[in-house]
């Protein structure tokens, strides 16, 4: 957390992140235009938010595209802010709520976070339905072949099941990726979702969520990637549940139990 704390500290770097907040995936150049800064020293204070995580990047091409990652923001709020009044930390709270609101131009998610376990024991976690409907509340019915079909079931016992919800990549302990799951009105009953939002979900082009996993150290890199219909709807919904899902998977590969608030939900 230190690396947190020196990384937000310069105002410039803070500036590099509200830049980021107001529109995301943004490359080396984008980000240089305007600012009274060489392109070098960009770089640097890049360097240093990559370093304490705040910032998490993709390729794209040739481009590098720079995301906001919210991992390190929901640290301290696990670490600290339970512990106190919601008034007695405004600045943190507020801070948090600004890494995580949905940016206003891209709508690609990007999360990047640090699991202490290995990428066979990630995998199995990401994969396995006994694991999933722990963390998550939702398990998947598929044989997790490129192109084959899957089915969700919810907490509930419902099941979702679409021939466009399908698999996308599936290379074991490095990457998975799939289609969002279909939005039934027996979903959306059980989650409190209005018909009038639902079939506005529904209408939305796919999504689709992608899991990178990389060694590092006794660690693995967990990198999530969720791709939405830019004129949708759906974007703002999943980026607010994404760290909370992350956060659960993450305490329960550690330490053997989820998030209580991500399980119940």
């Amino acid at each position: 957390m230190d690396a947190v704390f020196k990384a937000l500290a310069d105002p410039s770097r803070r500036r590099l992140l509200d830049r980021l907040r107001d529109r995301n995936g943004q490359t080396l150049r984008e980000l240089c235009a305007g600012l009274d800064m060489a392109r070098q020293s960009v770089s640097k204070h890049l360097a240093v938010l990559e370093a304490a995580e705040l910032v998490t990047t993709v390729r794209q091409g040739r481009e590098k595209l720079h995301y906001l990652n919210a991992a390190p923001i929901n640290a301290i709020a696990e670490r600290w802010i339970s512990r106190f009044d919601r008034e007695r930390v405004n600045a943190l709270a507020d801070l948090k709520r600004a890494l995580e609101q949905p940016p206003m131009d891209n709508k690609t998610f990007v999360y990047t976070t640090y699991i202490r376990t290995t990428p066979e024991q990630l995998w199995q976690a990401l994969t396995d339905p006994a694991f999933t409907s722990r963390y998550w509340g939702v398990s998947f019915r598929t044989d997790w072949a490129k192109g084959s079909p899957m089915a969700w079931t919810e907490a509930d016992g419902s099941v979702t099941e679409h021939p466009e919800q399908v698999v996308l990549a599936h290379e074991p302990h490095s990457r998975l990726s799939y289609t969002w799951h279909t939005f039934s009105p027996e979903w959306a009953a059980a989650n409190g979702i209005s018909e009038e939002t639902r079939a506005r979900l529904a209408a939305e082009r796919r999504s689709h969520v992608t899991f990178d996993l990389e060694p590092h150290g006794d660690q693995v890199k967990l990198t999530v990637t969720h791709e939405f219909d830019p004129a949708g709807a759906l974007h703002a919904m999943c980026s607010q549940g994404w760290p909370a899902i992350l956060s659960s998977l993450k305490s329960l590969l550690e330490t053997g139990e989820p998030l209580v608030e991500a399980h119940e939900g």
